[in-house]
This record gives structure tokens, C-alpha cells and sequence, in this order.
């Protein structure tokens, strides 16, 4: 019942009221408020710009980390639950998008009916787990599972074939395990010991909730088959490499290299027994898995289906479940000290809780969204910055002393091809064959999974639609596309501290010029270069480009590694690298669309400040961010984004016009010899 997510390069990994922080803006658009004048910004850019910030505000008690992007949906949140609100009170058509927003959303409040139906909605899936009578029927099972959104030892979706992006490719890769990574599974770090502890509490608490005997055994049986599969995962750098992900293949011959996972019977039960060709993403895991399959009892994997049901679904049961849920996955792996308010679960159930996610009605509350907050003057504003950026970039590529012209040349072909959506979509999802009951929290959940299942089924064989979106117009974030060579900037991250139309141009430009400049690099990063104009993976780099590009990135990997947020735990370069190189890329691109955008006379100077100055203080507002020491520890495991102090610093030092507009000099924290700074796009 966890709801679906799409896999996209995207630039975060996210009250107070955002508006009342930023009102009193100078005309800046700089917030100096949050200075930290003790911090000179020659020793540290991000401190100097949010010390005062990060001192006297506290991560509130539901959250894992709090700054920009939080504050921002937290506010997104209240506009979209005042909409979902007049949808729960009004009277509208049976059908219609505003009835099922309302009856989503009262359904989803209505707690106490939810406590008096208790475990009844799951009772038909838990005789069925009861009643599998072999191993073979389990991974048949996991088939089954897949259309209601629940999670299994294997992972199936649809996307783009990455060889041929005009068409859809089946695909299964590596799943099954409940901690966020497969180190909380194999190291013995204290941290990794409690995680593991606290999962198997987690499985009794769920065992005794439903009432089941053996909860003991179960936690027993779960860790260990958990651990197993994390045995043969992937690491996340060695997932992030976009060739060793395509491995297509027929399912005849899937069938008869792996003859102990029933393959057939799976995607048959997965409503996907048509498909004929499938991407094996993680072709190792399977081999391990089959050996897996034969080699644990018929009750482990019983207690494994059982777990992986009553988790999906404890979000959406009584106050214990709930409760217990919580515990594991936001007190124990984030240390969040207190669970949502109600209603902010309700609103992100139904309208989409972060980048990829769609909730049950995300278009519904979207398309509501954007008629209310978004106007068509901010999507002209931007339509003329990633003009601006765009064009910077093409100078940038022309003036590379790196790169032959040949490979020049193409990487010009691929800029020009790049595609780009503002603020919504020009075609929103359709969910006429979505059922909505007021009274039906789970058959809800489990319709919208089964609908969007099909969604994604329906595509194959038909051609790739250019018009989808991966986020919803109300998400406060941006992504960019490989396969469709497209950047993507949703409606709700066009407002301050990243875009404020009242502000001089330097602060737009370090806000949302290096988002826009961000997203385009990440067409030319280290996974993101692969892809051609057209969105496939090919290779159109000349072999010494591409050996000189790989040294300049294994400076920033080693950059990055140097960096420690907690004692002993270190960013990791190689996992960050995109992220890092999109960072250094954007900012650079984006100061020179400002110089651009100059039309040669000199920045003006507001508030004391350049306009340079201005530019890099306004990168590092917007990564005004502070983290709970456990949400610490599983970003620098699984997020490819580095911490935002280190988002803030990094790049800037690389870049000769931070240098030179505070006059860093030799001794200086943020100073880096002129030999030593790394320039890639």
C-alpha cells in the first residue's frame, strides 16, 4: 500500500508560514535575518547565511529536518488541504474529481469507523497467505501483491526502454528488505545493531496487534530472510550506473536461466503474462534470490507476506497500528519525536506526499492547485530564465578547454533537444476508473493502487507519452528526465527564497537559475552524459572526452568524501556525485545567464551587496536546512543528494567568482588555490 513512486533525477531528496517569512524580504530578495555575522562567509558561506536561522529554529517535533523546501510544503500543504476540504463538504456529482477528492479525504478521517472495521478489510489477503500451500505458489504471490501496492522480495514497473526511448520495457529489479538500506542489515555500527532491534520489535508489536501467534518467530524468520536479500542487493553506487542497469532479455530465456523462481507465474499473477521481453535491472540479485527461494520454509516466507501486508497497510488501520508503524519508520530510522497531525497525513494520502508520489488524487487536487496559485505571469518569468540558461550553457560547452570540438558538437545537439514543462501539465491524469467510498480507507487505497498498476500495464505497446509527468504541480521540487531529455520545474517551487518576481535579478539567479541550470546539468552528468538527445542510452562522447571528463569527476568525488556531517560518518562522493556535479555545473551556468542578463553594465549594488555577492548568498538561503542526527545517518546512506551545508559550500568553492566577489584569500576556510578548483560544464 505504499504508493508508487517514479524513479527521476530530482533536486532535493524535504509550521511556519513561508509567506510570513519571507514578506519582509528587501528588495534583495536577500533574508538577512538569518546572517550569522560571528561566521565570516571567506570561512563558511552556509553558516554565514543561515547561523542565525539554524540557532533559534527548531526541526518541528513531526519532522526529520526542516528549512527551505520543508517550509514551503508545509504551506503547499495548507493550500491543498483548504481545497480538499471544500471537496469533503461540498455536495458534487458521483464521479466527478471533486467527489473523490472529498471521499477520499473523509474517508481517511473518519477514524472512528476505521477502529470499528479493524483487520476485517485485510481478511480475505491473510486467508490467502494462510492458505499458500508451496514456495512456488508464495513467489506467485508476490505477483499478486504487486497491482495493490505491496512490497515483495521483487520489484516490478514500466518505464522508457533506455536503448529505444519511443517505447515501454517491462522490468524487475532487487526488493524486499524494510530498513533503508542494505548496511543496516551487514554493519555492525551501534546505529545498525538498534535499527534491526527496533524491526523486530516492530514484527511482534504488528503480531500481536492482529492477534497472531509466534510474533517472536516471525521477527526471527523476517531479519533473517531480510538479511539475506541484503547479502545479494546492490549497492546504491553500483545502482546508480546506468548500463549495468539494462540487461533486457527475453522472458523464455529469464525462465531458463533461473528455473527455480516461477517467472511465468509471477508476471501472470502481476496482470503482466503478455509481456515477452523484460529489463533484468539487477541480474545478480535474482541469482541469489532463486537460491533463497529454495532454501527457506514455506512458514518464513508466510511470516515475511504476512509483515510485508500488515506494514503496508498499518498507516491506514486502528491508532496501534498507526502508532506502531510510526515507531519503526519515522521515530526509530529518522528520529522524528511525534507522528503527523491527522490531516496532514489525510492530505498527503490524497494529493502526494514528495517527488514521484501522486497520492490516490494528485492530478485532482493539482489541476485545483494551480487554478488557485499559480499565475501565468510566473510561468512567462520562467519560460524567459531557462531561455537565458539555456542559451549560457551553449557558451559555456563552446568555451570548454576539456572537450574536442567533435564531442563538442554533440553535446550542443543534445542542449538543443532538451524539452521543458512549467508549472502543470498540459494533459492531467484521467480516474474515471477510480472507485471512491467515504467509508473505505483501505478498498480505497487498494482501488488506487490496482488503477495506477494498470496505468502503468496499459502502456506497453503503445508509444511513450511525452506529456507525463513525474510530479505533481503542488510538489516543491524539480526534476530532470534521462529518457525524455526533459526538465521539469512543478508549479509550487516558483515562489521564494527561489523565485520572487519582486526581487533584483542576482537573487533569482542563485535560486531558481541554478535549479533550472541544476536540471539541465544533470543531462551532462556522470549517468545523465550516457543518454543522447533523444533520450537513449548511447554513447556519443569520443573515448579521451570521456577519460577527461571521468578525471574532473573523481576530483569532486574525493571533494565530497573529505566532507564529515556526523563523527565518522562521511558524505559519499560517488553515491552524490550527480547531485554534486549538477550543484558546481548549475551555479556556473546560471552566473553567467546573470552576467548575460547584465547586457553588460555593471550588477547593482543593494543592501551593501553585490550582485554577485548576492547570487551566492541567495544559493545558500535556499538551502537553509538542519537534520536530526538519525535522518543524518540514512541520507548518507541512501539519499544522492549531499547534506545542504555541503550543497552550499562545495560547489562555491570551485567556482573563481566566489572567490573573487568576497575576496577569499590563502587562509581562509572557503579558499582553494586557482590549480586546484574544478570546472566541468
Amino acid at each position: 500500500m505504499r504508493l508508487r513512486n517514479t524513479v527521476i533525477w530530482s533536486l532535493i531528496g524535504v509550521c511556519v508560514n513561508a509567506t510570513a517569512l519571507w514578506a519582509e524580504a528587501l528588495p534583495s530578495g536577500i533574508d538577512a535575518k538569518g546572517f550569522d555575522r560571528s561566521v565570516r562567509v571567506q570561512d563558511d558561506l552556509f553558516m554565514f547565511v543561515n547561523g542565525e536561522w539554524l540557532k533559534h529554529t527548531p526541526i518541528p517535533d513531526d519532522k526529520s529536518n526542516y528549512g527551505s523546501f520543508t517550509i514551503l510544503s508545509d504551506e503547499a500543504l495548507v493550500k491543498q488541504r483548504e481545497i480538499i476540504e471544500e471537496c469533503a463538504a461540498g455536495n458534487f456529482p458521483i464521479g466527478s474529481d471533486r467527489q473523490k477528492v472529498g471521499d477520499f479525504y473523509r474517508s481517511f478521517m473518519n477514524e472512528e469507523l476505521i477502529n470499528e472495521r479493524g483487520l476485517e478489510p485485510l481478511r480475505d489477503l491473510l486467508t490467502q497467505i494462510d492458505q499458500l500451500d508451496s514456495v512456488p505458489a508464495v513467489v506467485e504471490f508476490f505477483g499478486k501483491l504487486q497491482p495493490i501496492g505491496i512490497g515483495g522480495a521483487i520489484g516490478f514497473y514500466v518505464d522508457q526502454d533506455d536503448k529505444d526511448s519511443t517505447r515501454y520495457l517491462a522490468a524487475i529489479v532487487q526488493s524486499g528488505t524494510t530498513l533503508p538500506d542494505r548496511d543496516y542489515y551487514l554493519n555492525d555500527d551501534q546505529k545498525y545493531i538498534d535499527a534491526r532491534q527496533a524491526l523486530r520489535d516492530y514484527v511482534v508489536k504488528l503480531y500481536e496487534l492482529a492477534e497472531f501467534a509466534d510474533g517472536a518467530a516471525a521477527a526471527d524468520a523476517i531479519l533473517k530472510l531480510e538479511s539475506q536479500l541484503a547479502e545479494v542487493q546492490w549497492e546504491r553506487t553500483e545502482l546508480r550506473i546506468a548500463e549495468k542497469r539494462y540487461n533486457k532479455q527475453t522472458v523464455a530465456d529469464l525462465v531458463d536461466s533461473q528455473p527455480g523462481i516461477p517467472w511465468r507465474a509471477f508476471l501472470q499473477a502481476a496482470g503482466a503474462g503478455q509481456v515477452e521481453e523484460i529489463n533484468v535491472v539487477t541480474p545478480s540479485f535474482f541469482t541469489g534470490l532463486e537460491k533463497i527461494v529454495a532454501e527457506t520454509p514455506l512458514d518464513a516466507w508466510k511470516h515475511y507476506l504476512r509483515f510485508n501486508l500488515l506494514d503496508g497497510a498499518a498507516p491506514f488501520l486502528t491508532q496501534p497500528f498507526v502508532d506502531a508503524n510510526f515507531d519503526l519508520h519515522a521515530k526509530a530510522l529518522a528520529g522524528v519525536p511525534a507522528q503527523k497531525p491527522r490531516w496532514k497525513r489525510a492530505v498527503e494520502s490524497t494529493a502526494g506526499g514528495g517527488a514521484g508520489s501522486f497520492g490516490v488524487l494528485g492530478d485532482s487536487v493539482g489541476r485545483l492547485f494551480v487554478e488557485r496559485h499559480f499565475t501565468p505571469a510566473a510561468k512567462e518569468r520562467m519560460d524567459e530564465l531557462v531561455k537565458n540558461l539555456l542559451k549560457a550553457y551553449e557558451v559555456s560547452i563552446n568555451e570548454l578547454t576539456w572537450m574536442t570540438p567533435e564531442t563538442k558538437q554533440r553535446a550542443q545537439e543534445k542542449l538543443k533537444k532538451i524539452t521543458t514543462k512549467i508549472g502543470y501539465p498540459d494533459k492531467w491524469r484521467d480516474y474515471s476508473a477510480l472507485d471512491i467510498k467515504p467509508d473505505d480507507l483501505i478498498g480505497n487505497i487498494l482501488r488506487s493502487n490496482q488503477v495506477e498498476h494498470q496505468r502503468m500495464l496499459d502502456k506497453l505497446g503503445k508509444p511513450v507519452d511525452k506529456d507525463e509527468w513525474g510530479m505533481t504541480p503542488q510538489t516543491v521540487n524539480a526534476y530532470y528526465n534521462p529518457g525524455l531529455n526533459e526538465i521539469v520545474f512543478p508549479a509550487a517551487i516558483l515562489q521564494p527564497p527561489f523565485f520572487n518576481p519582486n526581487a533584483d535579478d542576482a537573487v533569482n539567479y542563485g535560486g531558481i537559475g541554478a535549479v533550472i541550470g541544476h536540471e539541465i546539468s544533470h543531462g551532462f552528468d556522470d549517468q545523465g552524459s550516457k543518454y543522447d538527445g533523444d533520450g537513449n542510452l548511447s554513447n556519443w562522447w569520443s573515448d579521451a572526452d570521456r577519460a577527461a571528463f571521468t578525471r574532473l569527476t573523481q576530483r569532486l568525488v574525493e571533494q565530497f568524501n573529505s566532507y564529515e556531517p556526523l563523527p565518522g560518518k562521511h558524505v559519499n562522493g560517488e553515491l552524490t556525485l550527480g547531485e554534486n556535479i549538477a550543484d558546481l555545473s548549475g551555479m556556473s551556468i546560471a552566473l553567467k545567464a546573470y552576467h548575460m542578463a547584465l547586457n553588460g553594465q555593471p550588477s547593482p549594488v543593494i543592501d551593501d551587496w553585490s550582485g554577485e555577492q548576492r547570487f551566492f548568498l541567495g544559493w545558500s538561503q535556499a538551502w537553509r536546512r538542519k537534520y536530526r542526527d538519525a535522518e543524518m545517518v540514512r541520507r548518507l546512506l541512501t539519499d544522492p543528494h549531499s547534506p545542504s551545508h555541503y550543497r552550499a559550500n562545495g560547489p562555491v568553492i570551485n567556482l573563481d567568482e566566489f572567490q573573487e566577489a568576497f575576496q577569499v584569500k590563502d587562509g581562509d576556510q572557503m579558499y582553494l588555490p586557482a590549480d586546484k578548483r574544478i570546472r566541468i560544464w
